[in-house]
């Protein structure tokens, strides 16, 4: 028994996914070397687990040998709120206001891998959402849900980048979306122009510069006393804030599981400044800050507490 592409992608969207779009596995060349070129040069910092299973993030057959189909899925996440709408100076990235996103999304993916074997009988499949060892905006590219733009997100034409993506790699054949092949960021450099630190380049990161990567995956202390954190103190929204893209496109996401916790949403400064272990347990249970653990999201409020404090003098 076979199952056809259109069910799939009816079936997805039933379980809440705003995109969908499937490609053929295949290897890709080009964006191979740009991950070597980039892990090469040092750009992903101490996340050295890219750099360990580069062979596989590089060529899918090496992660899935079987694979012949690439189901990629967005989730918008925009809850049509921006840093103003917080009561303290410190800033959050939108996508860490709600639950996290790995359960939430893996939930939906098992359901409609679980529906694809009951519909089609025998097949192996494989669930990814960002820890597996996949480049997720090649395959988004690939299965025709947008381009990746000059600040190394995926761009959609009808939500802009505010999406979490996900895959359901299949060892069976089904029909193809068109990868998509336009760049439609233009001559437009308004990422790279407004991010603080100069971490972006066009189309490529460098991640020991970026304030996501220094608040979340950088576990030390910080080397420069003066590091500029710009107040965040969790990850970072800059360069999604000034895209045009987003800026005339995002859409408000109803998902429950998205909505800001009133801890995010109501805490003062003074609040962030006595964070304790037990408050920090309470608040990101279920969240996707636990990802940076207590000492190092309270890292990062010293560091803006202790900036704020220079500025004022």
């Amino acid at each position: 028994m076979s199952i056809s592409s259109i069910l799939i992608k009816e079936k997805a969207k039933e379980l809440g996914f705003q995109k969908i779009g499937i490609a053929k596995a295949k290897e890709c060349p080009d964006d191979k070397k740009n991950l070597d070129s980039w892990l090469n040069e040092g750009r992903n910092g101490t996340m050295l687990w890219m750099e360990k299973r580069r062979e596989e993030r590089g060529n899918l057959f090496n992660y899935f040998p079987e694979a012949k189909s690439v189901i990629s899925v967005g989730l918008n996440y925009y809850v049509g709120k921006n840093q103003k709408n917080l009561n303290s100076d410190y800033k959050f990235s939108n996508y860490a206001w709600g639950d996290d996103y790995h359960d939430v999304l893996k939930k939906r993916l098992f359901e409609l891998l679980n529906w694809i074997k009951q519909s089609s009988g025998k097949l192996k499949g494989l669930v990814c959402v960002d820890t597996a060892p996949l480049m997720e905006k090649v395959w988004a590219r690939e299965a025709g849900l947008g381009w990746i733009g000059k600040h190394t997100n995926l761009i959609t034409k009808d939500y802009g980048s505010w999406l979490f993506f996900g895959e359901l790699i299949l060892d069976i054949e089904l029909d193809y979306d068109s990868s998509f092949q336009e760049d439609l960021c233009g001559s437009c450099t308004a990422c790279i122009e407004s991010c603080p630190t100069q971490a972006l380049d066009s189309y490529k990161i460098n991640a020991k510069k970026c304030i996501s990567y220094l608040t979340i995956e950088h576990r030390k202390e910080f080397d420069v006393p003066n590091i500029n954190l710009d107040d965040w103190i969790y990850g970072c929204d800059i360069c999604q804030e000034v895209c045009p893209w987003n800026k005339k496109f995002e859409q408000v996401s109803d998902l429950d599981e998205f909505q800001p916790r009133n801890e995010i949403k109501g805490y003062h400064n003074d609040d962030w400044n006595n964070l304790n272990v037990e408050n920090y347990k309470h608040i990101f249970k279920n969240s996707p800050v636990k990802r940076t653990k207590y000492k190092g999201l309270k890292r990062n409020i010293n560091q803006n507490k202790q900036d704020q404090s220079l500025c004022r003098k």
